[in-house]
């Protein structure tokens, strides 16, 4: 690997340096950052626009396995209303939990390599397991109202705009050729 891309892949605002915690248990050390969110940083309908600042305000505490980082996630959200498909904006605060396990401690034998988080040349990068807590905390479903009636399947118009007795006169297909050969019915002659 070039310097320059470990320079990179080691710094930034994502990115914690575990000898700043220390590798004596109960040394601990609190971090306020605010990253711009990377991109995909979300779900189809609602995410943290890319570039937006996540406030991050983290305690990372050495233990014996790691380094366990703990605190809050902030950020603003927007996308769209599932229903009606308007703007929805709204806020996501999550407590974020997370151990960084130390290269050869215990947790390399009674773990998967995947199950936990890993300091890796002591660094610890928290955009994974952040970006996991946030999208656990968005909904699937976003909603510009509780009461969003969402649009009309007949013309697309929003409900909410549409007159009460907004209707369309849906004909079963199975007798549509009958209502061609014989005209319509008696309403509509």
């Amino acid at each position: 690997m070039s310097e320059k891309h470990e320079a990179a892949r080691t710094a930034g605002p994502w990115v914690l340096d575990a000898r700043e915690v220390g590798h004596k248990p109960g040394a601990s050390r609190a971090y306020s950052r605010t990253p711009p969110a990377p991109g995909g940083f979300g779900l189809d309908m609602i995410k943290v626009p890319e570039g937006e600042p996540i406030e991050l305000e983290l305690l990372a505490e050495s233990v014996v396995e790691g380094v366990l980082v703990s605190g809050t996630v902030a950020a603003d959200l927007a996308g769209e209303c599932v229903r009606c498909l308007d703007p929805v904006t709204d806020e996501v605060e999550v407590d974020f939990r997370e151990l960084y396990a130390y290269p050869d401690s215990a947790t390399d034998t009674s773990t998967d390599e995947d199950e936990v988080s890993r300091v890796v040349d002591d660094h610890i990068d928290l955009e994974p397991a952040v970006r996991d807590a946030v999208l656990l905390a968005l909904p699937s479903a976003p909603l510009c109202a509780p009461d969003c009636q969402g649009l009309c399947s007949g013309c697309g118009a929003k409900w909410a705009e549409l007159p009460p007795e907004h209707t369309h006169e849906t004909i079963d297909p199975r007798w549509a050729a009958l209502r061609e050969r014989f005209g319509g019915t008696e309403e509509e002659k």
